[in-house]
Protein backbone atom coordinates (compact mmCIF):
# COMPACT_ATOMS: atom_id res chain seq x y z
CA UNK A 1 0.00 0.00 0.00
CA UNK A 2 1.44 3.35 -1.09
CA UNK A 3 1.92 6.01 1.56
CA UNK A 4 -0.35 9.03 1.16
CA UNK A 5 1.50 12.26 0.30
CA UNK A 6 0.33 15.85 0.09
CA UNK A 7 2.42 16.40 -3.03
CA UNK A 8 4.10 13.35 -4.60
CA UNK A 9 7.35 14.10 -6.45
CA UNK A 10 7.41 13.89 -10.25
CA UNK A 11 9.04 10.45 -10.30
CA UNK A 12 6.14 9.15 -8.18
CA UNK A 13 3.30 11.01 -9.92
CA UNK A 14 4.46 9.99 -13.39
CA UNK A 15 6.03 6.61 -12.61
CA UNK A 16 4.15 4.72 -15.33
CA UNK A 17 5.03 7.34 -17.94
CA UNK A 18 8.72 7.17 -17.02
CA UNK A 19 8.67 3.36 -17.16
CA UNK A 20 6.93 3.38 -20.55
CA UNK A 21 9.42 5.90 -21.95
CA UNK A 22 12.36 3.86 -20.64
CA UNK A 23 10.97 0.67 -22.22
CA UNK A 24 10.56 2.41 -25.59
CA UNK A 25 13.93 4.19 -25.39
CA UNK A 26 16.09 1.35 -26.72
CA UNK A 27 18.38 2.46 -29.55
CA UNK A 28 18.26 6.18 -28.76
CA UNK A 29 21.51 7.93 -27.91
CA UNK A 30 21.78 8.31 -24.17
CA UNK A 31 24.46 10.24 -22.21
CA UNK A 32 26.35 8.25 -19.57
CA UNK A 33 24.45 8.03 -16.29
CA UNK A 34 21.10 9.12 -17.76
CA UNK A 35 17.94 7.04 -17.22
CA UNK A 36 16.41 8.32 -20.46
CA UNK A 37 17.75 9.70 -23.73
CA UNK A 38 17.43 13.44 -24.41
CA UNK A 39 14.59 12.67 -26.85
CA UNK A 40 12.68 10.75 -24.19
CA UNK A 41 13.33 13.47 -21.58
CA UNK A 42 11.88 16.00 -24.02
CA UNK A 43 8.82 13.79 -24.61
CA UNK A 44 8.33 13.37 -20.84
CA UNK A 45 8.28 17.13 -20.21
CA UNK A 46 6.59 18.39 -23.40
CA UNK A 47 4.40 15.36 -24.14
CA UNK A 48 4.07 13.26 -27.29
CA UNK A 49 1.20 12.81 -29.72
CA UNK A 50 1.13 9.01 -29.82
CA UNK A 51 0.57 6.97 -26.64
CA UNK A 52 3.10 4.28 -25.77
CA UNK A 53 2.18 0.62 -25.32
CA UNK A 54 3.41 -0.65 -21.98
CA UNK A 55 2.38 -3.67 -19.92
CA UNK A 56 -0.54 -4.39 -22.23
CA UNK A 57 -2.07 -0.93 -22.20
CA UNK A 58 -1.59 2.49 -23.74
CA UNK A 59 0.22 5.15 -21.68
CA UNK A 60 -0.41 8.75 -22.66
CA UNK A 61 2.57 11.07 -22.16
CA UNK A 62 1.01 14.43 -21.35
CA UNK A 63 2.60 17.86 -21.48
CA UNK A 64 3.79 18.87 -18.01
CA UNK A 65 5.55 22.17 -18.62
CA UNK A 66 3.31 24.71 -20.34
CA UNK A 67 5.92 27.17 -21.45
CA UNK A 68 8.64 27.68 -24.04
CA UNK A 69 9.41 24.36 -25.78
CA UNK A 70 12.72 25.62 -27.18
CA UNK A 71 13.81 26.59 -23.66
CA UNK A 72 13.22 23.02 -22.46
CA UNK A 73 15.24 21.60 -25.36
CA UNK A 74 18.16 23.96 -24.61
CA UNK A 75 18.07 22.97 -20.92
CA UNK A 76 18.29 19.27 -21.79
CA UNK A 77 21.25 19.82 -24.14
CA UNK A 78 23.04 21.93 -21.50
CA UNK A 79 22.82 19.03 -19.05
CA UNK A 80 24.47 16.66 -21.54
CA UNK A 81 27.66 18.73 -21.18
CA UNK A 82 29.96 19.65 -18.32
CA UNK A 83 28.42 23.04 -17.47
CA UNK A 84 25.63 23.37 -14.97
CA UNK A 85 22.18 24.79 -15.75
CA UNK A 86 20.93 27.97 -14.06
CA UNK A 87 17.23 28.82 -14.41
CA UNK A 88 16.56 32.49 -13.68
CA UNK A 89 13.38 34.55 -13.77
CA UNK A 90 10.57 36.16 -11.83
CA UNK A 91 9.13 34.23 -8.86
CA UNK A 92 6.32 31.87 -9.80
CA UNK A 93 7.47 31.16 -13.38
CA UNK A 94 7.78 27.37 -12.82
CA UNK A 95 11.58 27.25 -12.53
CA UNK A 96 11.33 24.75 -9.69
CA UNK A 97 8.80 22.63 -11.60
CA UNK A 98 11.08 22.48 -14.65
CA UNK A 99 14.05 21.61 -12.43
CA UNK A 100 12.06 18.80 -10.81
CA UNK A 101 10.87 17.37 -14.12
CA UNK A 102 14.38 17.41 -15.59
CA UNK A 103 15.91 15.61 -12.61
CA UNK A 104 13.08 13.05 -12.42
CA UNK A 105 13.52 12.13 -16.09
CA UNK A 106 17.32 12.22 -16.23
CA UNK A 107 18.25 10.78 -12.83
CA UNK A 108 15.05 9.06 -11.72
CA UNK A 109 15.05 11.07 -8.47
CA UNK A 110 14.24 14.74 -7.90
CA UNK A 111 14.68 14.93 -4.11
CA UNK A 112 18.46 15.43 -4.09
CA UNK A 113 17.97 19.12 -3.38
CA UNK A 114 19.69 22.00 -1.59
CA UNK A 115 17.28 24.74 -0.47
CA UNK A 116 19.20 27.99 -0.46
CA UNK A 117 18.57 30.36 2.46
CA UNK A 118 20.52 32.97 4.40
CA UNK A 119 21.32 30.20 6.88
CA UNK A 120 22.64 27.64 4.37
CA UNK A 121 26.12 26.43 5.37
CA UNK A 122 28.79 24.52 3.45
CA UNK A 123 28.08 21.28 5.30
CA UNK A 124 24.45 21.45 4.09
CA UNK A 125 25.80 21.45 0.53
CA UNK A 126 28.81 19.09 0.64
CA UNK A 127 28.98 16.91 3.75
CA UNK A 128 28.83 16.96 7.55
CA UNK A 129 29.79 14.58 10.35
CA UNK A 130 28.14 12.22 12.77
CA UNK A 131 29.92 13.64 15.80
CA UNK A 132 29.30 10.59 18.00
CA UNK A 133 31.11 8.37 15.48
CA UNK A 134 33.72 11.04 14.82
CA UNK A 135 34.63 11.21 18.49
CA UNK A 136 34.56 7.42 18.87
CA UNK A 137 36.64 6.39 15.86
CA UNK A 138 37.99 9.55 14.29
CA UNK A 139 37.41 10.72 10.70
CA UNK A 140 36.08 7.88 8.54
CA UNK A 141 33.65 7.34 5.69
CA UNK A 142 31.20 5.83 8.18
CA UNK A 143 31.23 9.03 10.25
CA UNK A 144 30.71 11.25 7.21
CA UNK A 145 27.13 12.47 6.55
CA UNK A 146 26.67 13.11 2.80
CA UNK A 147 24.86 16.28 1.73
CA UNK A 148 23.16 16.66 -1.69
CA UNK A 149 26.30 17.63 -3.64
CA UNK A 150 28.20 14.62 -2.26
CA UNK A 151 25.23 12.34 -2.98
CA UNK A 152 24.96 13.62 -6.55
CA UNK A 153 28.64 13.01 -7.24
CA UNK A 154 28.71 9.62 -5.54
CA UNK A 155 25.60 8.27 -7.29
CA UNK A 156 25.99 10.07 -10.63
CA UNK A 157 22.71 11.97 -10.38
CA UNK A 158 21.65 15.60 -10.69
CA UNK A 159 21.76 17.93 -7.70
CA UNK A 160 19.19 20.74 -7.52
CA UNK A 161 20.17 24.02 -5.85
CA UNK A 162 17.03 26.10 -5.26
CA UNK A 163 17.21 29.87 -4.65
CA UNK A 164 20.99 29.94 -4.93
CA UNK A 165 21.19 33.73 -4.59
CA UNK A 166 19.57 33.54 -1.14
CA UNK A 167 22.76 31.75 -0.01
CA UNK A 168 25.79 33.73 1.24
CA UNK A 169 28.34 34.39 -1.53
CA UNK A 170 31.17 32.49 0.19
CA UNK A 171 28.91 29.42 0.45
CA UNK A 172 27.94 29.66 -3.22
CA UNK A 173 31.62 29.74 -4.17
CA UNK A 174 32.20 26.36 -2.53
CA UNK A 175 30.67 24.98 -5.76
CA UNK A 176 33.37 26.44 -8.03
CA UNK A 177 36.04 23.74 -7.72
CA UNK A 178 33.46 20.95 -7.83
CA UNK A 179 31.86 22.36 -10.98
CA UNK A 180 35.28 22.79 -12.62
CA UNK A 181 37.09 19.57 -11.74
CA UNK A 182 34.17 17.29 -10.80
CA UNK A 183 36.07 16.21 -7.69
CA UNK A 184 35.28 16.87 -4.02
CA UNK A 185 38.05 16.88 -1.44
CA UNK A 186 37.47 15.69 2.14
CA UNK A 187 40.73 16.78 3.85
CA UNK A 188 39.90 14.92 7.08
CA UNK A 189 40.14 11.56 5.25
CA UNK A 190 43.69 12.16 4.00
CA UNK A 191 44.77 10.42 0.79
CA UNK A 192 41.44 8.62 0.51
CA UNK A 193 39.49 11.84 0.84
CA UNK A 194 38.76 12.46 -2.84
CA UNK A 195 35.34 11.85 -4.34
CA UNK A 196 35.29 11.81 -8.15
CA UNK A 197 31.90 12.49 -9.72
CA UNK A 198 30.29 9.61 -11.59
CA UNK A 199 28.81 10.17 -15.07
CA UNK A 200 25.34 11.69 -14.82
CA UNK A 201 26.29 14.22 -12.14
CA UNK A 202 25.52 17.88 -12.74
CA UNK A 203 23.87 20.82 -10.97
CA UNK A 204 20.62 22.61 -11.78
CA UNK A 205 20.28 25.95 -9.97
CA UNK A 206 17.38 28.38 -9.75
CA UNK A 207 17.52 32.09 -8.95
CA UNK A 208 14.86 34.79 -8.79
CA UNK A 209 15.58 38.02 -10.64
CA UNK A 210 13.89 39.88 -7.78
CA UNK A 211 16.72 38.62 -5.54
CA UNK A 212 19.34 40.26 -7.74
CA UNK A 213 21.83 42.01 -5.52
CA UNK A 214 20.92 40.01 -2.41
CA UNK A 215 23.91 37.67 -2.75
CA UNK A 216 25.04 38.18 -6.33
CA UNK A 217 26.80 35.18 -7.84
CA UNK A 218 30.50 35.69 -8.48
CA UNK A 219 31.69 35.84 -12.09
CA UNK A 220 33.77 32.71 -11.45
CA UNK A 221 30.68 30.73 -10.43
CA UNK A 222 28.58 32.15 -13.26
CA UNK A 223 31.10 30.83 -15.80
CA UNK A 224 30.35 27.29 -14.59
CA UNK A 225 26.69 27.55 -15.65
CA UNK A 226 24.63 28.12 -18.76
CA UNK A 227 21.86 30.61 -17.91
CA UNK A 228 18.30 30.26 -19.19
CA UNK A 229 15.64 32.85 -18.44
CA UNK A 230 12.19 31.46 -17.64
CA UNK A 231 9.65 34.16 -18.50
CA UNK A 232 6.07 34.65 -17.26
CA UNK A 233 3.22 33.18 -19.27
CA UNK A 234 2.10 35.66 -21.92
CA UNK A 235 -1.00 33.85 -23.19
CA UNK A 236 -4.13 34.29 -21.03
CA UNK A 237 -5.66 31.05 -22.35
CA UNK A 238 -2.52 29.14 -21.44
CA UNK A 239 -2.47 30.74 -17.99
CA UNK A 240 -6.11 29.71 -17.49
CA UNK A 241 -5.20 26.14 -18.48
CA UNK A 242 -2.34 26.09 -15.95
CA UNK A 243 -4.60 27.43 -13.18
CA UNK A 244 -7.24 24.77 -13.83
CA UNK A 245 -4.76 21.92 -14.18
CA UNK A 246 -2.66 22.73 -11.11
CA UNK A 247 -5.60 23.56 -8.85
CA UNK A 248 -7.43 20.40 -9.94
CA UNK A 249 -4.33 18.29 -9.18
CA UNK A 250 -4.02 19.90 -5.74
CA UNK A 251 -7.70 19.28 -5.04
CA UNK A 252 -7.39 15.63 -6.10
CA UNK A 253 -4.41 15.12 -3.78
CA UNK A 254 -6.46 16.67 -0.95
CA UNK A 255 -9.37 14.31 -1.61
CA UNK A 256 -11.62 17.14 -2.78
CA UNK A 257 -14.09 16.13 -5.49
CA UNK A 258 -15.20 19.37 -7.11
CA UNK A 259 -15.57 20.25 -10.81
CA UNK A 260 -13.36 23.10 -12.08
CA UNK A 261 -14.93 26.46 -12.91
CA UNK A 262 -13.45 27.60 -16.23
CA UNK A 263 -15.16 30.99 -16.09
CA UNK A 264 -13.64 31.87 -12.72
CA UNK A 265 -10.23 30.65 -13.92
CA UNK A 266 -10.46 32.90 -16.99
CA UNK A 267 -11.34 35.93 -14.85
CA UNK A 268 -8.36 35.24 -12.61
CA UNK A 269 -5.97 34.60 -15.51
CA UNK A 270 -7.01 37.89 -17.17
CA UNK A 271 -6.64 39.80 -13.89
CA UNK A 272 -3.15 38.49 -13.14
CA UNK A 273 -1.99 38.90 -16.73
CA UNK A 274 -3.19 42.49 -17.00
CA UNK A 275 -1.88 43.54 -13.58
CA UNK A 276 1.48 41.93 -14.38
CA UNK A 277 1.76 43.55 -17.82
CA UNK A 278 0.40 46.97 -16.80
CA UNK A 279 -2.07 47.14 -19.69
CA UNK A 280 -5.52 45.63 -20.26
CA UNK A 281 -6.89 43.90 -23.34
CA UNK A 282 -8.97 47.06 -23.90
CA UNK A 283 -5.91 49.33 -23.85
CA UNK A 284 -6.16 50.73 -20.30
CA UNK A 285 -2.85 51.65 -18.68
CA UNK A 286 -2.68 49.99 -15.24
CA UNK A 287 -0.47 50.64 -12.25
CA UNK A 288 1.48 47.44 -11.61
CA UNK A 289 1.40 46.10 -8.03
CA UNK A 290 4.78 45.55 -6.39
CA UNK A 291 3.62 42.06 -5.35
CA UNK A 292 4.54 39.09 -7.53
CA UNK A 293 1.46 38.59 -9.71
CA UNK A 294 2.73 35.24 -10.98
CA UNK A 295 0.85 32.27 -12.36
CA UNK A 296 1.76 30.36 -9.19
CA UNK A 297 0.02 33.06 -7.12
CA UNK A 298 -3.02 32.84 -9.41
CA UNK A 299 -3.16 29.08 -8.81
CA UNK A 300 -2.99 29.71 -5.07
CA UNK A 301 -5.86 32.23 -5.18
CA UNK A 302 -8.02 29.90 -7.27
CA UNK A 303 -7.29 26.89 -5.05
CA UNK A 304 -8.06 28.88 -1.89
CA UNK A 305 -11.39 29.91 -3.42
CA UNK A 306 -12.09 26.28 -4.34
CA UNK A 307 -11.42 25.11 -0.79
CA UNK A 308 -13.69 27.81 0.62
CA UNK A 309 -16.48 26.72 -1.70
CA UNK A 310 -15.98 23.04 -0.82
CA UNK A 311 -15.86 23.41 2.96
CA UNK A 312 -17.99 26.51 3.59
CA UNK A 313 -20.14 26.91 0.50
CA UNK A 314 -22.29 24.77 -1.74
CA UNK A 315 -19.52 23.32 -3.90
CA UNK A 316 -19.49 26.11 -6.48
CA UNK A 317 -16.95 28.93 -6.68
CA UNK A 318 -18.21 32.32 -5.57
CA UNK A 319 -16.95 35.25 -7.66
CA UNK A 320 -17.13 37.43 -4.56
CA UNK A 321 -14.84 35.02 -2.71
CA UNK A 322 -12.50 34.98 -5.71
CA UNK A 323 -12.20 38.78 -5.52
CA UNK A 324 -11.74 38.70 -1.74
CA UNK A 325 -8.94 36.12 -2.01
CA UNK A 326 -7.01 38.41 -4.36
CA UNK A 327 -5.89 40.33 -1.29
CA UNK A 328 -3.92 37.28 -0.16
CA UNK A 329 -1.62 37.69 -3.17
CA UNK A 330 -0.73 41.25 -2.17
CA UNK A 331 1.67 40.37 0.61
CA UNK A 332 4.55 42.81 -0.01
CA UNK A 333 2.81 46.19 0.14
CA UNK A 334 -0.80 45.25 0.97
CA UNK A 335 -2.12 48.78 1.47
CA UNK A 336 -0.51 50.33 -1.60
CA UNK A 337 -1.13 47.32 -3.83
CA UNK A 338 -4.74 47.01 -2.71
CA UNK A 339 -5.39 50.53 -3.98
CA UNK A 340 -3.91 49.58 -7.35
CA UNK A 341 -6.16 46.51 -7.56
CA UNK A 342 -9.16 48.65 -6.61
CA UNK A 343 -8.15 51.01 -9.40
CA UNK A 344 -8.06 48.06 -11.78
CA UNK A 345 -11.63 47.11 -10.75
CA UNK A 346 -12.93 50.67 -11.05
CA UNK A 347 -11.62 51.02 -14.62
CA UNK A 348 -10.85 47.78 -16.43
CA UNK A 349 -13.36 45.47 -14.73
CA UNK A 350 -16.05 48.17 -14.85
CA UNK A 351 -15.63 48.67 -18.61
CA UNK A 352 -15.57 44.92 -19.28
CA UNK A 353 -18.70 44.52 -17.15
CA UNK A 354 -20.48 47.13 -19.28
CA UNK A 355 -19.25 45.64 -22.56
CA UNK A 356 -19.42 41.90 -21.85
CA UNK A 357 -21.75 41.55 -18.86
CA UNK A 358 -22.03 38.04 -17.40
CA UNK A 359 -19.22 37.06 -15.04
CA UNK A 360 -17.42 40.36 -15.55
CA UNK A 361 -20.50 42.18 -14.24
CA UNK A 362 -20.59 39.85 -11.23
CA UNK A 363 -16.85 40.38 -10.78
CA UNK A 364 -17.30 44.16 -10.77
CA UNK A 365 -20.09 43.93 -8.21
CA UNK A 366 -17.71 41.90 -6.01
CA UNK A 367 -15.21 44.81 -5.79
CA UNK A 368 -16.53 45.64 -2.30
CA UNK A 369 -14.94 42.38 -1.08
CA UNK A 370 -11.46 43.85 -1.64
CA UNK A 371 -10.54 44.66 1.94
Amino acid sequence: MEQAMIRPQAETRYRKELEALAAADEGNRKPQGWKLSPKAVRDFILGRKKPLKYEGREITIGKKYLGNDALVERCIITLTGSRGLMLVGEPGTAKTLLSELLTAAISGVSTNTIQGTAGTTEDMIKYGWNYALLLAQGPSRQALVPAPLYVGMERGILTRFEEITRTPAEIQDSLISVMSDKVLSVPELGEEGFLFAKPGFNVIGTANTRDRGVNEMSSALKRRFNFETVRPVKDVRLEKEIILREASAMAKNAGVDMPPDTGAAELLASTFHELREGVSSMGHRIEKPSAVMSTAEAVSVYYQTMMGAYYYGEGTISIRSLAANLTGALGQEPGEDLEKVRGYFSTVVRDKAEKEGGLWKEYYQARTALK
